[in-house]
């Protein structure tokens, strides 16, 4: 995100002598995108940010995943995989239950009552939207108190971990993976990385970190070993493999940063609709991109105006897109009569025309408003079935259309 910000004690000049108080030698950290050619930040360390005392594998389980094929589009319900009885043992990082991935892709749900390990994420950023709960996610730029709506974007190798807050309520989050990098689309960019006028949010709805924090601040011992799980690139079947680093002290020592590379988070609820006389397409709805993929948000909005206009999404088939939708909250219209609800995701794939269930294109007619929230992941290459998306298939949605129209027509009279 090209938006400069500055936090706690840095030098005068980049590269040059920075000793904090007056104290000992500051290490500087660049932390760069595709080399020395993108956006970066640098950090000043009280320790070597390098030295690590111990290299562990982490068996990072269930990212196997099997073809949709036959192909089907699909139902899962998500609040069906995790038991209440059980969260409060499990964290948003190693608890996560795959649902879809592919190369460019990873998408994953976790109902978490722990505190995580100290995380980073080496192959690529991630955006994790909070359902429900509450937490903290605390960095090495600094912290974020974070709740229902929040999309929290963490830059690649951030490290990082998520402590629940919610007073006993676990945080559900549904982390979206990526190989590359998330940032707004491009259309809403100015060349120099300035959010446009007829962009749907601005510099403003952004949470960028507080102060950096010190080990004393959450709690750790400065000097005590500490371990930080990363997930990087391997040569397996899913492409991802897992090693425990372990440092001799805790990396929270960061005295201060600036750049214009760090994590940050955007509310749902200040995403501006566009909205027209007729259905407006899905890019309208888009709030992040990245390789292969796009990430768009459906908030509740007055709906089309002209005196014909018919307001639910008209039947379509993305060519070269499967079409992922997880529905948060309201009452999707375009989907009555399917099964879905609250916490459901449908997988709408390429190869398969897709849009309102039977009754529902009639029914929008003469409806000025939507009360949905949902986030849409589109992907450009085809997704396949993780473990979670296994377990939680209701196994009918491919024929809801078929039987909800024949339960629409009339008895014949042939």
């Amino acid at each position: 995100m090209a938006h400069y910000q500055f936090r706690g004690s840095i030098p005068p000049k980049r590269h040059t002598q920075h000793r904090p108080d007056g104290g000992a030698l500051a290490f500087e950290e660049l932390m760069g995108e595709e080399g020395f050619s993108s956006d970066s930040s640098l950090l000043y360390h009280r320790n070597l940010p390098s030295r690590i005392t111990r290299s562990e594998i982490w068996e990072v389980d269930g990212l196997g995943s099997t073809p949709n094929h036959p192909l089907r589009p699909l139902h899962l319900r998500l609040h069906d995989l995790f038991d209440a009885t059980d969260v409060a043992a499990v964290d948003v990082v190693t608890g996560r239950r795959l649902i879809l991935g592919n190369a460019d892709v990873r998408i994953s749900y976790v109902v978490a009552g722990a505190t995580s390990p100290l995380y980073r994420n080496a192959l690529g950023d991630e955006c994790c939207y909070v359902e429900r709960g509450q937490a903290r996610v605390e960095t090495v730029f600094g912290s974020f108190d974070v709740g229902s709506g929040d999309y929290v974007i963490l830059p690649r190798a951030t490290t990082h971990r998520w402590v629940p807050t919610g007073d006993g309520e676990p945080v559900r989050v549904y982390c979206i993976e990526a190989n590359s990098h998330i940032a707004p689309p491009k259309r809403y960019l100015s060349r120099y990385g300035q959010l446009l006028e007829h962009a749907p949010y601005s510099e403003r709805d952004l949470r960028t970190p507080g102060d950096p924090l010190t080990a004393e601040d959450v709690g750790a011992d400065p000097d005590a070993d500490t371990d930080v799980y990363v997930k990087h690139r391997g040569n397996g079947p899913s492409g991802v493999v897992g090693t425990v680093f372990t440092y001799p002290f805790h990396p929270f020592d960061v005295v201060g940063w600036d750049g214009c590379l760090y994590p940050y988070v955007f509310n749902v609820s200040d995403f501006e609709p566009i909205t027209g006389r007729i259905h407006q397409p899905p890019p309208v709805h888009q709030v992040f991109e990245a390789h292969n993929f796009v990430v768009c948000n459906f908030v509740p909005r007055k709906v089309d105006y002209h005196p014909l206009s018919i307001p639910v999404p008209y039947y379509h088939s993305n060519v070269d897109s499967d079409e992922i939708m997880f529905y948060v909250d309201g009452d999707y219209e375009a989907r009555k009569g399917s099964g879905i609800a609250k916490g459901s995701v449908t997988v709408h794939p390429g190869g398969h025309a897709h849009g309102p269930q039977a009754g529902a294109y009639e029914r929008s007619i003469g409806v000025d408003y939507f009360d949905e929230l949902a986030v849409m992941v589109d992907t450009f290459r085809p997704l396949e079935i993780g473990e979670g998306g296994r377990a939680c298939d209701d196994g009918v949605y491919a024929w809801s259309w078929a039987r909800a129209h024949q339960a629409d027509e009339p008895p014949s009279h042939g």
